[in-house]
C-alpha cells in the first residue's frame, strides 16, 4: 500500500522538475526576448524623436506664417480704412482676440472710436426685466423712444439703445448723450468702457468667443445673436468668433439666417492673425456695401473677400 510519504516525495519531484524546466526555459529564451524588447524600445525612441521634431517644425512654420501675415499686412490692407471710424465691442469670450483686431485696424488706417466690453451680466437671461428698466431710465433726447423695440426683451431694447448711440445716425447723437448712456450701463455693471469712446462709428466690430455651454446656454446664445441683430438694425457690423463648432454659435446662426446673412459680415477665425487681417477687409467691404462670410468654417464664402484676393 502506498503511504503518505510516497505522495509527498512524488509531488516534490514534480514541482522540482517544473522549477528546473522554467529556469532552463527562461535561460534559453532570455537572450532573444531581451534583444527583441531592446530593439522595440530603440525603434519607439527614434519614432518619438522624429515626431517631436515634426511638431517643433510645424509650430515654427505656423509662427512663421503669422509673422509673415503681420509683415505683409501693410501691403494688403494699408490705407484701406484711412480715417474710417470703427468701434470695437466685445463679449467676455472675445477679449483675448480684440487687441490683435485693433492692431490690424490701425495698420489699415482706421480710427478706432473706442472699445466697449459687454459683461456676462448683459447676456444673463435673469436680467431681462432690469435691462428693460435700465433702457427706459437711460433713454436720451436724441434717441426717440418710438425707435426702440416695444416688447419685453431686455437685451433687445438695451441693445437697440446702445446701438443707437454707438453707431452713426441722422441727426447725430450729441457727445453728452453718448456718455450718459454708456455711463448708465457701466454704473449698473453691464459694460465697461476701455479708455474712452470719442464718438459714434461707421462700423462696429463685435468680437465674440465660442458659444455658451452652461445651464443658460440657449438663452445666453440667443441674447448674443439679438445684440448683433440690433447693431445690424442700427448700422454696419462685422461679427467675429474664434470658431463656429457647436450649437448656438453666433457666427453660425447669422450664416444660417438668410435675412441677417445679407447684411452682417462674419469672420469665423478671428483668433488668428489671418482672421484679424480679414476682419479689416470685411470692415472695408461693409463700408462699400459688400457683405461676406469669411474664414474656414461651414458657410464661409472664402478665406477673404474676392476683391482683395
Amino acid at each position: 500500500m502506498i503511504n503518505f510519504r510516497y505522495h509527498v516525495v512524488s509531488l516534490t519531484a514534480v514541482f522540482l522538475a517544473l522549477a528546473i524546466g522554467l529556469v532552463v526555459g527562461t535561460a534559453a529564451l532570455n537572450g532573444p526576448v531581451a534583444d527583441s524588447l531592446n530593439d522595440q524600445i530603440n525603434t519607439l525612441g527614434r519614432t518619438n524623436g522624429d515626431l517631436r521634431e515634426q511638431v517643433d517644425h510645424l509650430t515654427t512654420e505656423a509662427s512663421g506664417k503669422e509673422d509673415f501675415l503681420r509683415q505683409a499686412a501693410p501691403r494688403v490692407i494699408g490705407g484701406t480704412l484711412t480715417n474710417r471710424r470703427v468701434l470695437l465691442l466685445t463679449l467676455p469670450g472675445g477679449r483675448d482676440h480684440v487687441d490683435g483686431v485693433r492692431a490690424l485696424l490701425a495698420v489699415a488706417g482706421a480710427k478706432v472710436t473706442g472699445r466697449v466690453d459687454l459683461q456676462e451680466k448683459f447676456t444673463d437671461p435673469a436680467n431681462s426685466v432690469e435691462l428693460l428698466d435700465l433702457a427706459d431710465r437711460a433713454l436720451v433726447p436724441s434717441i426717440p423712444a418710438a425707435t426702440l423695440p416695444g416688447n419685453s426683451d431686455g437685451v433687445e431694447k438695451s441693445g437697440a439703445l446702445l446701438s443707437g448711440v454707438l453707431l452713426d445716425r441722422t441727426p447725430p447723437v450729441p457727445a453728452v448723450d453718448l456718455r450718459a448712456v454708456l455711463s448708465a450701463y457701466q454704473t449698473a455693471g453691464y459694460l465697461s468702457v476701455v479708455g474712452q469712446v470719442t464718438g459714434p462709428a461707421e462700423v462696429v466690430v463685435l468680437v465674440t468667443g465660442l458659444q455658451y455651454t452652461d445651464k443658460d446656454a440657449a438663452a445666453r446664445n440667443k441674447n448674443v445673436l439679438t445684440t448683433a441683430a440690433q447693431l445690424d438694425r442700427a448700422g454696419r457690423i462685422v461679427l467675429g468668433a474664434p470658431g463656429i463648432a457647436g450649437d448656438g454659435n453666433a457666427v453660425a446662426a447669422v450664416r444660417a439666417d438668410p435675412t441677417l446673412a445679407r447684411t452682417i459680415s462674419t469672420v469665423d477665425n478671428i483668433g488668428t492673425v489671418q482672421g484679424q487681417l480679414v476682419t479689416s477687409l470685411a470692415v472695408a467691404g461693409q463700408l462699400g456695401n459688400v457683405v461676406g462670410q469669411y474664414g474656414v468654417g461651414s458657410g464661409a464664402q472664402g478665406l477673404l473677400p474676392r476683391a482683395a484676393a
